[in-house]
């Protein structure tokens, strides 16, 4: 976990049209995203409204080409600046932000008005798989703050939701997606009902998501809060996910993520995984979920592979200061996720997990459940103050207990329930 400390101050040298970015002070950008959630940035800062660009505040018009004309201004401006979204009601299909861009400083997004999503599907040529909604790609240097709310008006759509039918299915469109980008804030922002996740995270470094509110309803499809994948150096703190799907999901090739002072309910949970789904996938390691609370989700931690050939690791890990509020499956390994029809063990290799002071209840009778492949037994498996009770069916007459399968683990201090025999 060093590098938490080295990140927060990080000096990368970034060139754009012979400026340099030089140093990235994560606590001077936090506090230059909570400034510009109110405009106050400083004359320096030229600011670019999309309304100068003729996008219209009426919920009606279509103002796609308006905010990447805008976009495009501010990020080929060689100074500081702001891309303004004022109060107001903005209707929008999807749209590439791409860089890089010419600032010498972060180029800062102020979103103080609700950008509403186009419902009609043959807006977003091939799923979310092709065309998400908003699209931040190769950018080095990012904030997007304010009290503004994206609006993905997914509830038109998750009817075409079919992934819980095929295996192969084409995923709807996220929200917001960043890709390659280094150095960003993400503030104060709000997301409701995104046709897919809500915000995507692959190829990109040195991100921080503070004070977000994400909201969705518990049974939307695959509705994930904060989606991650080949990322490192990723800092979640005070946010509220409510949604259908994981809070937070790291699949592969998430490295050194945090998760702190992060309530998540409804929803599935804190998940790492699923891994084992793509051939040659990258390692998941330096994990920690802290201070968080989960109220009523299908699962708390979760880490969950596939019954693959496909190998990888998943190691160090920790999951600390927890607390659950009826919480179906409050600590869980499964390593036959989603294809238990294949009898070959999943290849990815679980080490060095921790559990520390979970507590709470569980609205199962099986609270720890570690389901571990038969050839690659979890190792270092650490259980330190677990203190569940149950909260179920009153008639529920099974013991309150663990299961634990092809797993290693080591109990310290207060176990509830007793620990696997």
């Amino acid at each position: 976990m060093a590098a938490f400390a080295i990140v927060m101050m990080v000096c990368l040298v970034i060139i754009h049209g012979g400026q340099c970015k030089g140093l990235f002070n994560a606590a001077e950008a936090l506090h230059k995203a909570k400034d510009a959630e109110n405009g106050d940035v400083g004359t320096d800062v030229k600011a670019f409204n999309v309304l100068d660009y003729g996008a219209k505040p009426d919920g009606k018009t279509d103002t796609s080409i308006n905010f990447r004309r805008t976009f495009e201004a501010a990020c080929n401006f060689h100074g500081d600046a702001m891309m303004v979204i004022p109060e107001g009601e903005f209707l929008m299909g999807p749209v590439l932000f791409s860089g890089p861009c010419s600032n010498p400083s972060l180029l800062i997004i102020q979103v103080n008005g609700i950008v509403k999503a186009q419902s009609n599907m043959a807006y977003y040529r091939g799923g979310g798989d092709d065309t998400d909604w908003i699209t931040f790609q190769a950018i080095d240097g990012l904030i997007v703050s304010g009290r503004g709310t994206f609006h993905g008006q997914g509830s038109q759509v998750w009817g075409f939701n079919d992934c819980a039918r095929k295996s192969n299915c084409v995923r709807l469109p996220a929200t917001l997606k960043f890709i390659k980008v280094t150095d960003a804030i993400i503030r104060g922002i709000k997301s409701i009902d995104p046709k897919g996740f809500h915000i995507m995270i692959s190829m990109s470094r040195n991100f921080r998501i503070f004070s977000v509110d994400l909201q969705a309803p518990g049974d939307s499809p695959n509705t994930d809060g904060i989606h991650m994948s080949k990322s490192d150096l990723v800092k979640i703190s005070k946010t509220v996910i409510a949604t259908g799907d994981d809070c937070v999901s790291m699949i592969h090739g998430s490295t050194n993520i945090s998760i702190k002072k992060v309530i998540c309910g409804p929803g599935h949970g804190f998940s790492i995984g699923s891994l084992g789904h793509y051939d040659d996938e990258a390692d998941v390691s330096g994990i920690i979920v802290k201070n968080c609370s989960l109220r009523e989700t299908d699962n708390g931690v979760r880490i969950k592979t596939y019954k693959t050939d496909s190998p990888s690791k998943a190691s160090g890990i920790i999951f600390q200061d927890l607390i659950m509020t009826r919480v179906r499956n409050p600590i869980i390994i499964d390593q036959e996720y989603g294809n238990t029809k294949y009898s070959q063990p999943s290849k990815v290799r679980i080490s060095d997990v921790h559990y520390i002071n979970i507590r709470g209840t569980s609205a199962s009778k099986v609270a720890v459940d570690l389901l571990c492949s038969a050839s690659n037994p979890c190792q270092g498996i650490h259980l330190d103050n677990v203190n569940l009770q149950y909260d179920g069916p009153p008639n529920d007459d099974m013991p309150f207990s663990s299961n634990c399968r092809n797993a290693r683990v080591a109990y310290h201090g207060f176990q509830s329930p007793p620990p696997c025999r």
